[in-house]
């Protein structure tokens, strides 16, 4: 047998722990990790991660890695357990095209976790925070079907970021354990087997979805522990006949994407930062709404609303309409086409949308309500070729004039061809931050931040806590 992928992947995590990263990509993480801090905290007293925390706490225990906000000590499992929820609570966390993965908000925890843990360097949490991205990503782009142009997880219910994040994590969470390359490879296959997550509550409710990142990162630093005390786990994990890739997408895979170039071309400074805190298949929706407002869009005057997107992102953002039109909770409203657009059109300003459009009060606002009854979702072909190696669509404003207006969005607001400038992601990390009461953070991870020469925001929150 030559070397399986898990083993690949392991070698290439173990050398570029010891190489170290470019200073490009280490400008990188670090702009992710600021990001990803900012959305965590963002979160700090939702219903949810408090519940994670209640649960949590009740386990007992103390250690040394510290959970955001509110700054509680704990083993690294549970500390990665309530960060990882709250990075990805309010689904502000960013997205990587075309595996459809929020990489960060699994990844980052566990390596926080695992860094404060056995007191690793700014360099070292950099890098295992890089391979554990690279190696996210990576396992996403296995299953991503080029003839249907949709991803096999995605299309079979499966939240392949609370899978694959979980295999992500194990990785960033051995670099810092300092396990060899075979044992990196036992911490993949372990993490095979913990990996889970349906997508049901994207369509029609539930909070599970919340912690879905949580419970990767915790698994992921479980599973490098495990490793770490000798438990192993079968060589061809991802390529067998009864491995992860053939158990979740049964022949529509390859494991080409996973290791073709690895260590020579890096993939996941192509993820995507997300402008708005909702479902990412809804920002081409609010980016034309935006452009419609910038127009000069009478919203008193809007008769009917057509919204065109990818055939596949129907079933999250469109189905079952109804509730799409009128959302349950806050939350919900994320996840509906129909109600983003009408909350970009309400709030017209032009510039966005934000945390406080997106409140379980804000859903019973008449006009939004008004507006996202509007609404009809409809499979827009130039939006599904491209699919889903970009999120576009188009939307179409009828009003008194007959013929309608039409905003075409060809790649939504956040990605490598239409990116957020530094000040826009400076400013979204402090409108984030200024929505926690309390700031808690690892100090030593400020020390990094302020190391590697990071954005405005940054500095004056660690100006702050100073």
């Amino acid at each position: 047998m030559g070397e399986t992928a898990s083993i690949r992947l392991s070698r290439f995590a173990a050398e570029t722990s010891i190489a170290g990263l470019s200073s490009e990509l280490a400008g990188d993480v670090v702009n992710r990790l600021v990001d990803l801090i900012g959305v965590a905290l963002a979160a700090v007293g939702d219903p949810t991660a408090k519940a994670v925390e209640e649960t949590v706490i009740a386990w007992g225990g103390e250690g040394t890695s510290t959970t955001f906000g509110s700054g509680l000590q704990l083993s690294a499992t549970s500390a990665a357990l309530i960060n990882g929820t709250l990075a990805h609570a309010l689904d502000f966390d960013d997205t990587h095209l075309p595996s459809i993965v929020h990489p960060s908000s699994s990844v980052i925890p566990a390596a926080l976790a695992v860094g404060e843990e056995v007191d690793a360097s700014g360099d070292e949490l950099l890098t295992s925070v890089a391979v554990g991205l690279e190696a996210t990503v990576r396992l996403g782009m296995a299953s991503y079907d080029v003839e249907s142009r949709n991803h096999v997880f995605f299309e079979r219910g499966l939240h392949a970021t609370s899978i694959l994040g979980t295999l992500g994590a194990a990785v960033a969470a051995g670099c810092l354990y300092d396990l060899g390359v075979h044992q990196l490879a036992n911490a993949i296959g372990i993490a095979s087997s913990m990996g889970a997550g349906l997508l049901e509550a994207n369509r029609t409710g539930g909070t599970v979805k919340r912690l879905h990142n949580g419970w990767a990162a915790h698994s992921g630093v479980t599973a490098a522990q495990l490793a770490r005390s000798g438990i192993t786990g079968p060589p061809t994990v991802l390529e067998g006949r009864f491995g992860l890739f053939q158990a979740f997408s049964d022949d529509r895979w390859s494991i080409d994407p996973v290791t073709n170039g690895l260590g020579q071309h890096w993939e996941f400074p192509l993820v995507h930062y997300k402008p708005y805190p909702t479902n990412h298949f809804t920002h081409a929706g609010i980016d034309g709404a935006l452009e419609a407002l910038r127009q000069g869009v009478d919203i008193g005057s809007i008769r009917r609303i057509q919204l065109g997107v990818p055939e596949p992102t129907l079933r999250t953002i469109a189905e079952p309409i109804e509730e799409k039109r009128a959302p349950a909770t806050g939350y919900a409203a994320k996840f509906s086409g129909p109600f983003t657009v009408a909350a970009a059109l309400a709030a017209g300003s032009g510039l966005g949308v934000g945390h406080e459009d997106f409140t379980d009060a804000m859903v019973s606002d008449p006009l939004r309500l008004r507006l996202a009854g509007l609404v009809e979702c409809v499979e827009d072909a130039v939006a599904s070729e491209r699919f889903p190696n970009a999120f576009g669509g188009v939307l179409r404003i009828w009003t008194d004039d007959p013929q309608p207006a039409e905003y075409r969005i060809v790649d939504s607001k956040g990605g490598p061809r239409t990116p957020l400038t530094d000040a826009e992601l400076d400013a979204k990390f402090l409108d984030n931050v200024t929505r926690s009461n309390v700031v808690m953070v690892p100090g030593d991870l400020l020390e990094t931040l302020r190391s590697t020469g990071c954005g405005t925001g940054v500095r004056t929150l660690m100006a702050e806590l100073a």
